[in-house]
Formats: structure tokens, sequence, C-alpha cells
């Protein structure tokens, strides 16, 4: 699933190509699957509107819409396979499109999922998504996070009650970088500890936004080129491979369902 270097990208992207038009006409596929909004629903909010501005609110793509002078957003969350591209009309609409705006710039806003995990809606006012945005949150908000937290710091890194955005890949490699098991309960790292991890959090995301993400399955950008992280992943799925730092094997175990890979030389 795309998290938020991946969304990051894709919206930064969406945003350089799409600001400032028209929503000429929209299509949808009418699969119900898709449409958190009823597809009729979405075709009135969005035909005639301005895109004002694209931006991510944790693993979600949000459209910020001007239409008869009121503000509505479209709302895009990519699920585990789903692409948000803008291409030219004259190009085929790939299998599984599932909506498709037509802009006043001539191009086309197309999203695209084969798994039809993703969801599509609109919302009236300001859509601020669940948790605490990794990227600027502050040192003490940061450790209050996971204050008493009885689960394991994995786990609640990837709660995004606490903070959204983060997923398996770069809780697995924030954990590294920062020297942490990845079973150890939160609530018992010390002061230094959180503040090295979320150090290591930070200059992961950014990293990976910088190198266009990682693309380890379906996951492109807007205009469908894939991104680089992946290629300097420390951890992430290399479980029974040597660690890149220490040359320790690196394990692999099961924290709340979710596959982790850890080095037992370096992290402690």
């Amino acid at each position: 699933m795309p998290e938020l270097p991946e969304v990051e990208t894709v919206a930064n992207g969406v945003h350089e190509r799409v600001h400032g038009v028209t929503v000429v006409s929209v299509w949808t596929s009418g699969k119900p699957q898709t449409f958190k909004s009823a597809p009729e629903v979405i075709e009135a909010a969005l035909t005639g509107a301005r895109i004002e501005r694209v931006r991510r609110v944790g693993k979600t793509i949000v459209c910020d819409l001007l239409r008869k002078g009121k503000g509505a957003q479209f709302l895009v969350h990519l699920g585990m396979t789903g692409r948000l591209l803008v291409s030219s009309p004259d190009v085929p609409l790939p299998p599984h499109t599932h909506a498709a705006l037509s802009l006043s710039s001539g191009q086309e806003l197309r999203f695209v999922d084969a798994r039809r995990f993703g969801r599509l809606s609109v919302a009236d006012g300001e859509y601020g998504g669940p948790g605490t945005e990794p990227l600027t949150v502050s040192e003490d908000d940061f450790v209050a996070l996971f204050r008493g937290r009885k689960t394991p710091i994995k786990a609640a890194l990837l709660n995004q009650s606490l903070l959204h955005g983060v997923g398996n890949i770069y809780a697995d490699e924030s954990l590294f970088r920062a020297g942490i098991r990845p079973r150890r309960q939160a609530g018992s790292l010390t002061r230094a500890e959180l503040l090295r991890l979320r150090t290591a959090l930070v200059a992961v995301l950014k990293h990976a936004i910088k190198l266009g993400g990682s693309s380890v399955s379906d996951y492109v950008d807007a205009d469908g080129v894939r991104g680089f992280f992946q290629l300097e992943h420390k951890v992430y799925s290399r479980a029974g491979e040597p660690c890149k730092d220490c040359g320790a094997e690196l394990k692999k175990l099961s924290i709340g369902g979710r596959t982790t890979v850890y080095c037992p030389g370096c992290q402690k």
C-alpha cells in the first residue's frame, strides 16, 4: 500500500499539472466498491469546479475545489494498487480505470485501481484526517504519543490515530536507523530513544519523498514513473539477507499481523 512518501509524491505531481484548471466533465465506471460517495454526487461536486490545490493528508490525496464560490474537497485514497494519473485524452484508458476527469487544460485526471481497495469521495468541510502529521510533529508531542503504551513500538507507529501516513516500509526502515527493535514496548522507550526515532523517521520520509517513494509493487507517480527509494531499503522485505551495516542475518517476525524485518546486531 502506498505510504506517506508515495502519496506525497503523487499529490505534488498532480498539483503541478492541474492546479488552477477547471473540471469540465466527469466519467465514472460505476463500480460501487470504489466510490465512498455515490458517483452522481462526485460528478455533481466536481463538474465546473476549479482545482485550487492538491495536497496530502495522511495517506489521502485531497483536491481542494472551488465551485460557485463554495469550497469542497475531492478525496482520493489509493488503497493497495490505486494510481492517480494525469494523461492526454488521446491515450486509451488503462484497464481498471474507475474515474476520468476531463480538464479545461485539455488533459485528463484518471483514477486506476486493479484491486479496488482505493476509495473516492467528496467532503464539504475541511478534511483533517486522523492522527498527527509525522513530518511536523514536535519533539514533546512525539514523545507524548507513546507514553504509557504497552503495544510494540512497530504497532504503535502503524496506528494511524497516532501518526498518520506511516506504514510497514517506513516503520521498519526508521526503527532500523534508530537502532530500536520493533517488539519493544512503546511505553518503555526513553525520551532519548524516542527522539532518536523521531529524527530517523523524519529523515527517512523526507529522503523517500526526494527519491519519488518506494516502488515495491504497483506504485507509480502522477506521470506513471516508478520511485527509487526501494533501492535504499536497509531491512524492509530483506529477511534472511545480510545487514548492509553490520553483516548480521536479518530476522523476520510478525507484529500485529504485519511482517516485520529487523537486524539483531544493529537494533536493541
